[in-house]
């Protein structure tokens, strides 16, 4: 693999190229076609295969891809092939929903323990039986499970200083549902979860699909609005593993 700036929606789409090669595997599928992987992400195979292509050469020309052997290297570049623990900070709502989706477990995130800035909810029970634990045991645990992500689900008023304490306890990577940006060290990944943000692209999207309506498309233009739409996401921000992450598709 070379050294190279990865687009962060190259990341987002390996993500769903994976998935779906699992999906291929559970069914006995040995070999997809460029086309159909290419559209579970919504684009081309041009673009499937330039996406790959920051990380290696795949695939054989006029045949496909080999399943497991792609799926076994995207896992790999995306660093799930083995389980990961995380650990969440925050009790609430969004908490609870991310505790009752099976996807996290299936994908090979484990969630460790849930931590709570208010005292208030420190010692209840959850609906999966883990007890909200005080942030003060927070070190303690990362460190003895080696534990390298987190979720962020608090007040925005406490997040910057719920991202300190993760940092400190050496934390890398930060998934975080709290509309204001933290400040972490450059060597720390982090991502927001902004429902606003993505309502805002959602409607953007049905605005912008309603003035193209109103004029008239020739079948090639429609094509390439079909295979332009991008996957919408916040931010990424990362520097390890010799890759930097980019904001642009």
């Amino acid at each position: 693999m070379r050294k190279s700036k990865i687009p962060a929606a190259t990341i987002i789409r390996l993500s769903v190229y994976q998935r779906y090669l699992k999906k291929l595997l559970a069914r006995g599928v040995k070999v997809v076609s460029s086309q159909d992987l290419a559209s579970q992400a919504n684009v081309n195979p041009a673009q499937l295969r330039k996406d790959l292509s920051y990380f290696g050469r795949f695939g054989v020309r006029g045949v496909g891809y080999c399943v497991s052997t792609l799926l076994q290297s995207i896992s790999s570049i995306l660093g799930v092939i083995e389980e990961r623990s995380v650990i969440l900070v925050g009790a609430g709502p969004i908490t609870q929903a991310l505790l009752r989706h099976p996807g996290f477990a299936q994908q090979g995130y484990h969630f460790e323990a849930v931590f709570d800035v208010d005292e208030k909810n420190i010692g209840k029970s959850l609906e999966n039986g883990m007890k909200v634990l005080p942030l003060s045991e927070l070190p303690r645990l990362v460190k003895e499970k080696n534990v390298e992500l987190a979720v962020i689900a608090v007040p925005s008023d406490q997040s910057q200083e719920v991202g300190n304490i993760l940092v400190d306890a050496g934390i890398k990577g930060i998934l975080s549902f709290s509309p204001n940006r933290i400040k972490v060290p450059k060597n720390v990944s982090i991502q927001y979860v902004d429902f606003t943000i993505l309502l805002d692209s959602l409607t953007y999207n049905i605005s912008k699909g309603r003035k193209e309506g109103e004029t008239k498309s020739t079948e090639k233009e429609v094509q390439k609005l079909k295979w332009g739409s991008e996957h919408s996401w916040p931010v990424v921000q990362s520097n390890s593993n010799g890759y930097s992450i980019s904001y642009s598709s």
